[in-house]
């Protein structure tokens, strides 16, 4: 067999090799971690801030249990932002990109009230990194945050974080990201790439609050007993 022969053999066999590794990843890997941890309800259950965006052609919802009310959770989802709380999430990763994020451990006093319009970046001022600014809020129970054109129902991205009270001390946090892609080529590349790094970077920001609040909980608690 010739060398061009041997070579056009192996160029098939990664060709193959990788489509059967996208098939794998969008018929099994990307639906699981699109709704990680939710229910059925939470999954498919309609959260603030749905109809903010129309068309959406990207979306994923994911979930986690806090063992802290949702007065206690809420300080440490209200803070989100660079130059605020950060994003709890892989700091040294954000910062590779000029993110400039600083994930803190504490409740910060000055970063507890947030208002229709505020706005909650995922970069510095001046960087290339997108913005959000609050469409909704209902503190204790939901935020939204939405890229520009919520005002006139033309926003293409929505990024909801909504808490329930599920038992005495215990409170779910659902979040929610919705967007619009702006060409067949973009919806690729947020499906192949975009997407797995959201899930990590997102998964990682879910535990960091519950670790803090839940922290944070059994510390008040403690001093209340001494």
């Amino acid at each position: 067999m010739g060398t061009k022969r041997i070579l056009r053999a192996f160029g098939r066999a990664l060709a193959i090799a990788g489509v059967a590794l996208a098939g794998a990843y969008l018929f099994a890997l990307r639906p699981w971690h699109r709704r990680w941890g939710t229910t059925d309800t939470e999954a498919t259950g309609a959260l603030p801030g749905d109809d903010f965006v129309e068309d959406a052609d990207v979306e994923s919802t994911r979930a986690i249990t806090i063992a802290a009310p949702a007065r206690d959770v809420w300080p440490w989802v209200v803070q989100l932002g660079q130059g605020r709380g950060g994003f709890y999430s892989y700091e040294r990763l954000e910062d590779l990109f000029g993110l400039q994020i600083h994930n803190t451990r504490s409740i910060l006093s000055e970063h507890q009230h947030l208002g229709v319009g505020d706005e909650v970046r995922l970069g510095p001022l001046g960087a290339n990194a997108p913005s959000f600014r609050v469409a909704l809020i209902n503190p204790g129970r939901a935020l939204v945050l939405s890229a520009p054109g919520w005002e006139t129902g033309e926003s293409t991205a929505t990024w909801t974080f909504a808490l329930h009270d599920v038992a005495p001390g215990a409170t779910r946090l659902v979040v929610r990201f919705r967007g619009r892609s702006p060409s067949l080529r973009a919806r690729l590349v947020n499906r192949l790439v975009v997407e797995p790094v959201q899930f990590a970077m997102e998964r990682k920001m879910l535990k960091g609050i519950r670790q803090r609040a839940e922290r944070a909980r059994a510390s008040a608690t403690e001093g209340r007993r001494r």
